[in-house]
């Protein structure tokens, strides 16, 4: 049930409601549809056609898979941008499943559909195993990697990388040519990373495919934030940490859009069952942080966030309002009111925010002081 304080000044507004209500949902934006591709112990698949607002069923996950934390990243054809492919993978119970969409919106009339001819179109829209070239299946993850909250993102000089970061604080590459990794690594951090934000940096989005052979990309979760540079050349990554706004830095599970050079996080849950309706903004390009004045209609976690083809509007999909109801919500906000100037109170958390980081510089600086110090007392 939609849970908004209608009494509230929110830049939110109300769409329909989910067919089911949803939490730990993943969705992907084709065209003018939203993809929902299942939630925590749901299989449903639907389409939200942004225009007609409105809710089609695409499919429903094999009775076999079990959804918890599960990821789903869209994969492109380079040379048809019509013919998209979604890969499921992870979650609690690991599955590696694809499925070739075709929009269940198309009419029956005329021999395309989505620019792909109707013969070509068996076995669209439905989930099938994972297989390479010769027809044998694919598992995503070693036997003992945990993908429970795992993020993912499709990258590389011919997106063709499939990065993966997980539980404990394991990042890998796939190789969708090849069917196999290629790279496992760690981030520097002794935290659990799951239900993070995991987007790739580059500012324009159409830079991505450009035959571009190092990948920066930015991962937040909770206290940690880390800018990570990928070399394809070298097959090596590269870590540099990036400074976490206080009010963000108990949270996870928030969701999160990229948008030109901007992250927007929205909600989050903390390890105490408290809830945020904040919504925060990060430069990637300055590494500042801003919290807004506006705030969602209520606290949320566990929700989805995902933009319009145009980017105007960005869009929050289900999630739980506490750890008993998960929500049917389904809100939209035009992109422009968080690209609007800083209110008075913004600039005010600004400020402290900044006086902030600062104190933190000077302790972790005093610290790698005293440690230097104490190396060199040992080897005396």
């Amino acid at each position: 049930m939609n849970s908004i304080d209608d009494n509230s000044v929110t830049p939110f507004l109300s769409l329909p409601d989910l067919p089911v209500p949803l939490h730990q949902s993943q969705c992907v934006t084709h065209k003018d549809e939203i993809l929902i591709c299942g939630g925590f112990l749901s299989q449903d698949c639907y389409s939200y056609h942004m225009l007609k607002k409105k809710y089609k069923l695409i499919c429903r996950y094999p009775e076999d898979v079990t959804l918890k934390g599960h990821c789903v990243v869209k994969r492109t054809d380079n040379n048809n941008p019509n013919d998209i492919t979604l890969l499921s993978f992870g979650g609690g119970a690991k599955h590696s499943l694809v499925l070739r969409y075709v929009s269940v919106w198309n009419d029956d009339s005329g021999n395309k559909i989505d620019g792909i001819n109707t013969e070509n179109t068996k076995h669209c829209n439905e989930w099938l195993p994972f297989t390479d070239n010769n027809g044998q299946p694919i598992c995503l993850g070693r036997m003992y990697d945990n993908y429970w909250g795992a993020s993912a993102l499709i990258g590389g000089s011919n997106n063709h990388l499939l990065f993966i970061t997980y539980r404990l604080n394991n990042i890998a590459v796939f190789d969708l040519n090849l069917f196999r990794y290629i790279k496992y690594d760690k981030l520097p951090m002794h935290n659990e990373i799951c239900y993070h934000c995991f987007v790739s940096k580059a500012i324009n989005r159409l830079e991505l495919n450009k035959n571009k052979r190092k990948h920066e990309m930015l991962l937040f979760c909770q206290d940690k934030g880390f800018s990570i540079e990928y070399d394809e050349d070298d097959n090596n990554f590269k870590f540099n940490e990036v400074w976490v706004c206080s009010t963000i830095r108990p949270f996870y599970a928030y969701a999160y859009v990229c948008i030109n050079d901007f992250i927007l996080f929205f909600g989050g849950h903390t390890t105490d069952d408290d809830c945020s309706k904040d919504v925060h903004k990060f430069s990637m390009t300055t590494n500042k942080w801003r919290k807004f004045e506006h705030t969602l209609p209520s606290p949320l976690y566990a929700c989805f966030g995902t933009l319009s083809r145009d980017n105007t509007f960005v869009h929050i999909i289900g999630g739980k309002y506490d750890k008993k109801n998960v929500s049917a919500l389904h809100i939209k906000a035009n992109v422009k009111e968080w690209m609007r100037e800083e209110t008075e109170i913004e600039k005010q958390w600004i400020m402290i925010e900044k006086e902030k980081q600062e104190i933190h510089e000077i302790k972790m600086e005093m610290e790698k002081t005293y440690y230097n110090l104490a190396q060199k007392k040992i080897k005396v």
